[in-house]
């Protein structure tokens, strides 16, 4: 083909690429936009409903379906299609709770039977000892349940924090997430080639670092998820080892009534190899058997939709 041709197509691919973004992105600013006028609970129940019923038509239905095949093989279809729709719903809830989020989160710990978070009081004495002990963190987290609550859990405990996120493609649906989640997420960081750098000067400055570590990252680190390779992002076990401090996973588990569980974890011990280093592959394969752990114990409110492994 001539080069003309070529770089014209080119410019109407890259064209065509903007639109879609800032479609996507206008899009997300009027949901967001109108989901803030409306009872985050009912919305959350309709966005659950929606997300059930309009799911199995994707293709990320069937991404799911072999994920969960081939991670539960000793599952019935039925209890694996049952897994796929708590899925489906558990991420339409997400999209209506975020609309809500510099303000859903509501525990009082005067009346805690009367709030929609219920945290335990090892959860409690662990926040209250990353807070008071001086010393920087590291806290993991995963898809599963509301996975943009733990940052919201550090920040109610008082915990200085920065938060390691990816930045949506549309630099004003970006915006107005950023606007959302800075109200009381602590210090957000996008993920770049700069973000290893800026988490580590965090982690000097004593903040506490966190961040998802459930995706697949080519040129990650090989770990073993379910019984099936895959790759996991090095950072948080590379951060470890430039900086002396504990790691700790966070989760917030959806219950019934619209209510949720934060859990903190006990501290997760790195891997060291022969010579007392970290060990970068084996810290991150515990990390990644927590998750694995949680992840059994709550099937249905996981992220099944994505390639996880390829």
């Amino acid at each position: 083909m001539h080069p003309l041709f070529l770089r014209i197509r080119a410019r109407l691919r890259d064209a065509g690429k903007w639109l879609g973004e800032t479609a996507v992105g206008g899009l997300t600013i009027v949901l967001l936009r109108t989901t803030r006028y409306f009872d985050p609970i009912k919305t959350a129940n309709l966005f659950g409903r929606v997300a059930r019923l309009i799911g199995p038509a994707l293709p990320e239905q069937r991404i799911g379906r072999a994920n969960l095949i081939a991670a539960f093989p000793e599952k019935s279809p039925q209890e694996i299609e049952a897994i796929l729709a708590g899925a489906w719903d558990n991420l339409g809830r997400i999209g209506a709770e975020f609309a809500h989020i510099d303000h859903i989160w509501d525990y009082d710990p005067a009346y805690p039977e009367k709030s929609r978070i219920e945290i335990a009081p090892r959860t409690h004495e662990l926040f209250a000892r990353l807070k008071n002990d001086g010393k920087p963190a590291l806290i993991f987290a995963s898809h599963l349940g509301n996975w943009e609550f733990p940052a919201l859990a550090g920040a109610a405990h008082g915990v200085d924090s920065a938060v390691l996120y990816r930045r949506p493609n549309s630099a004003a649906a970006d915006r107005i997430i950023n606007e959302m989640r800075r109200v009381n997420m602590g210090e957000l960081i996008p993920a770049g080639r700069d973000a290893p750098l800026r988490l580590a000067e965090a982690l000097q400055k004593g903040k506490h670092v966190g961040m998802l570590v459930d995706q697949y990252l080519t040129g990650g680190v090989e770990v073993t998820f379910f019984g099936r390779k895959t790759r996991a992002n090095p950072t948080l076990a590379r951060l470890r080892r430039h900086v002396e401090c504990p790691i700790h996973g966070a989760r917030i588990i959806r219950l019934p009534d619209n209510r949720f569980r934060a859990e903190l974890s006990e501290e997760v011990q790195p891997v060291r190899d022969a010579a007392g280093e970290i060990d970068i592959q084996g810290t991150m394969q515990a990390i990644t058997s927590v998750v694995e752990g949680w992840i059994r114990e709550y099937p249905d409110q996981w992220l099944w939709l994505h390639r996880r492994w390829r």
